[in-house]
């Protein structure tokens, strides 16, 4: 049976449950396609200080995905098509949690005219983006804590 996915803007008492969404799915998902060190050097422990984390998302707004009342994902969209985000709980992978948030961000998109959604990438979330129509415009190696990480800059266009 499919879950009862509920998609809506993020409240200011949910930052620290999308902290550790990002911080777990990096160290439990995104780990079988980069090392521990570049995990550690993209989500290290001492970046989990929930104001730093409630100051971001006052700035950014987050989409985020519920089922049975409990967070299960989350995706930051600017104004500009920009996702800075795009983490689902590492429990919740596969289950229509990306979809759901994907189709929302899609709405936001049309319903402000953005003719162009971009977005950077892990290995790990390739596939899922290609899936939803999104073509790769390059292969980047970025630098976190003088640590090398690929990436793909992809980027999705609407007519």
């Amino acid at each position: 049976m499919k879950p009862k996915i509920v998609i809506r803007s993020y409240r200011l008492e949910e930052a620290k449950a999308l902290m550790y969404i990002f911080y777990n799915t990096i160290h439990k998902v995104n780990i079988k396609d980069y090392t521990l060190e570049q995990v550690d050097a993209w989500a290290p422990k001492e970046n989990l200080k929930i104001e730093d984390w409630q100051e971001r998302f006052k700035k950014s707004n987050p989409i985020v995905a519920i089922v049975d009342e409990k967070i299960v994902g989350f995706a930051e969209f600017g104004s500009d098509g920009y996702i800075d985000c795009f983490y689902i709980h590492h429990e919740w992978i596969g289950k229509e949690i990306g979809t759901a948030l994907m189709k929302e961000i899609f709405l936001r998109a049309k319903k402000n005219n953005i003719k162009r959604i971009f977005v950077d990438v892990s290995i790990t979330a390739k596939p899922f983006f290609e899936k939803k129509g999104f073509m790769v415009l390059s292969k980047q190696t970025i630098i976190r804590k003088g640590v090398e990480l690929t990436n793909y800059q992809m980027e999705k266009r609407f007519l």
